[in-house]
């Protein structure tokens, strides 16, 4: 099929083409309704485009293994995307249907049949690029700024992929909704994470091949630029040519886009001459002129000459460098193009923290652990909740080996728990609505308010000045979506001598915890996992409380606020490059540890969230993880 969605062979021309992306890409419908399954007049075309077929929508209420279709997001020449209810996981989720509308069409409720024999190989090549080009290859990646793939399957005849339901407005759409362009800090802070997201995929040799402003959400809440779309995205190693035509988007495509020849080939250089075309469209307003034409007679008009003044002549020179029509006339690497464009991305490596492994932290205050009836001492890293333990000696973990080459605590400390009604845990999933999902999906619409247009984003702000609690809230902003974490403290204001430390947390994925705590001393200390608790795994929608019983805990001195954060993550991380004190049952962090760990902050990492350690030899590293942060205040008299 070629990018006018015509068979090749029936129009005599199959060669590729520039035409609106419209055509081919899969639509997002912006502010269509989308009516409940069941409800009087439903129907599978809703909210669509007047001129797109709809026998091929699947009804609300079709079950694919454990989704139920809510209704239609969009649909395209290849593909089709629903909202859809994860009844397993109790969450909605965007679902993708391989449907190359031109080749096959639905028969038999679900099932999907070619419509001729001539378009058999041509269909099997694209139902093959769409679970090993697309599902499979986005399943490998974990980036904030990437589309996630949570599980791709076949079946019917044809192969599915799920995706978190991403809310937000495309970057054309806040684009129009701006009364003038953007600033160089609002696009530098669109870019960071962009070009960090195309350096995790160009380090495996990917390309997104497909950046333009409809395929960049701002997400709803954090502004945070998601790629969307990679419909056309290949694999490319070595000189491999694509199975099927890709489509090309009129001013974002690069040369190379073109043509299969050596001289020519695809790299880190051609998503970099689309997102430049991206920043050329945001500041004047068009594209740059087609690249192939510019082959011809180059008629672009750099950037530094249109938008001096309004921006810095480095800026705009990286963008021009970027859109170079040669692909060996532009920054050849992400670290080049970055380094040009005057922002960092976040693989820098991170030096430790200052204070040695053993270094004791001065305004520790001191308690006693007492363990079994030897009462052994040992100074403790906390000092707000003095630590009460039982009269018999506690089961201390020990640690093996694990199958990833990590090391995994054996389970002689087990974790509470308690199943969860599926109605809290609904309200976990970041990426469904609001309000709690019952246990059967209920009736859901897209867009019930009327469609307004797009609120102009408001600019990025700079990296805040830190504090252990705003840097705790932080961490929970770049928190992945896709990994909710819900915490519940039956006694918020806790009196010293009487009440105890208790608070329980649920997630809807498995995971790994990590609690963190600064008491009103600002003492910075790991809470969980520690040397007397080592077990720190947590299980989808099963509640784990903490502390566990063989290290209760009692509210103790200084009084006052005391923060915490609660990481759940789906790989063991590591949090050596913090340079955390382990002189004792919890980790410490000393002030000039805090500071030196500061320095290390970008816009879309914190060094204090830590990073995935899964061994090596793991088959894959996930970097999601989700946050929540809570507050205990410590107070000497409940009066």
């Amino acid at each position: 099929m070629n990018a006018t969605g015509e068979i090749p062979g029936e129009s005599g021309n199959g060669n590729k083409t520039e035409s609106n992306a419209e055509i081919d890409k899969t639509v997002i419908v912006s502010g269509a309704r989308v009516p409940a399954a069941g409800a009087p007049g439903a129907s599978g075309a809703a909210g669509m485009p007047n001129d797109l077929p709809s026998h091929n929508i699947l009804p609300p209420g079709t079950r694919l293994g454990e989704f139920e279709i809510v209704g239609l997001i969009g649909e395209g020449g290849f593909g089709i995307v629903y909202l859809a209810f994860d009844t397993s996981l109790d969450r909605h989720v965007a679902l993708k249907e391989y449907m190359p509308s031109a080749l096959a069409s639905r028969v038999g409720g679900t099932q999907v049949k070619v419509k001729s024999e001539r378009y058999e190989s041509m269909f099997r090549a694209g139902l093959k690029s769409f679970i090993n080009d697309e599902a499979r290859l986005l399943a490998r990646f974990d980036h904030q700024s990437l589309v996630k793939v949570y599980r791709f399957w076949e079946a019917n005849g044809t192969a599915y992929m799920v995706m978190p339901y991403y809310k937000g407005v495309t970057l054309k759409d806040a684009l129009k909704a701006m009364k003038k362009p953007p600033d160089e800090a609002w696009l530098r802070a669109l870019l960071t994470p962009l070009v960090d997201a195309l350096a995790v995929l160009h380090a495996s040799n990917c390309f997104h091949r497909d950046i333009a402003p409809d395929n960049i959400i701002l997400l709803e809440e954090s502004h945070r630029p998601v790629l969307l779309d990679f419909g056309a995205a290949r694999r490319v190693i070595g000189d491999m040519t694509q199975a099927l035509t890709v489509i090309l988007k009129p001013g974002y495509a690069p040369i190379e886009q073109y043509a299969e020849v050596p001289s020519l080939r695809q790299g880190p250089w051609t998503d970099h001459y689309a997102l430049a075309a991206v920043v050329y469209f945001a500041i004047t307003g068009k594209t740059p002129p087609p690249s192939v034409g510019r082959m011809v007679s180059d008629s672009y008009q750099p950037l530094a000459k249109l938008a001096a003044g309004r921006y810095s002549e480095r800026f705009l020179k990286a963008i021009d460098h970027a859109l170079a029509v040669a692909p060996a006339s532009r920054p050849q690497t992400d670290r080049q193009f970055a380094a040009e464009l005057g922002i960092a991305l976040d693989d820098a490596p991170v030096q430790p923290a200052a204070g040695g492994a053993k270094e004791t932290t001065a305004r520790r205050l001191r308690a006693r652990w007492a363990l079994g009836a030897g009462c052994v001492l040992a100074v403790a890293a906390l000092g707000f909740l003095v630590p009460k333990f039982l009269s018999h000696r506690p089961p201390v973990a020990q640690a093996g080996p694990a199958a990833d080459g990590g090391v995994m605590p054996a389970p002689a400390v087990t974790a509470p728990s308690a199943s969860a009604s599926p109605g809290t845990v609904a309200s976990l999933a970041s990426p469904a609505p609001a309000s709690p999902a019952p246990a059967s999906p209920a009736p859901v619409e897209l867009a019930a308010k009327p469609v307004e247009a797009p609120r102009e984003p408001p600019p990025p702000a700079a990296l805040p000045p830190f504090t252990p609690a705003d840097e705790f809230a932080r961490i929970v902003s770049l928190a992945d979506p896709s990994v909710a974490v819900k915490v519940e403290v039956p006694v918020a204001r806790a009196v010293v001598d009487r009440d105890r430390l208790r608070f329980s947390l649920l997630s809807n994925r498995d995971g790994y915890v990590y609690v963190f705590v600064v008491d009103p001393a600002n003492q910075y200390f790991q809470l969980f996992p520690n040397e007397l608790d080592r077990d720190n795994r947590i299980s989808q929608k099963k509640r784990l409380t903490l502390p566990r019983p063989t290290w209760p805990m009692q509210a103790g001195e200084p009084v006052g606020a005391n923060h915490f954060v609660a990481i759940v993550s789906l790989a063991p991380r590591d949090f050596s490059a913090l340079g955390m004190t382990h002189d004792a049952v919890f980790a410490s962090l000393s002030p000039e540890a805090q500071a030196a760990a500061t320095a290390q902050r970008t816009l879309t990492a914190s060094p204090f969230a830590g990073v995935p350690a899964c061994g090596s030899q793991a088959p894959s590293c996930p970097v999601a993880y989700g946050a929540a942060t809570f507050k205990i205040e410590v107070v000497r008299s409940s009066r």
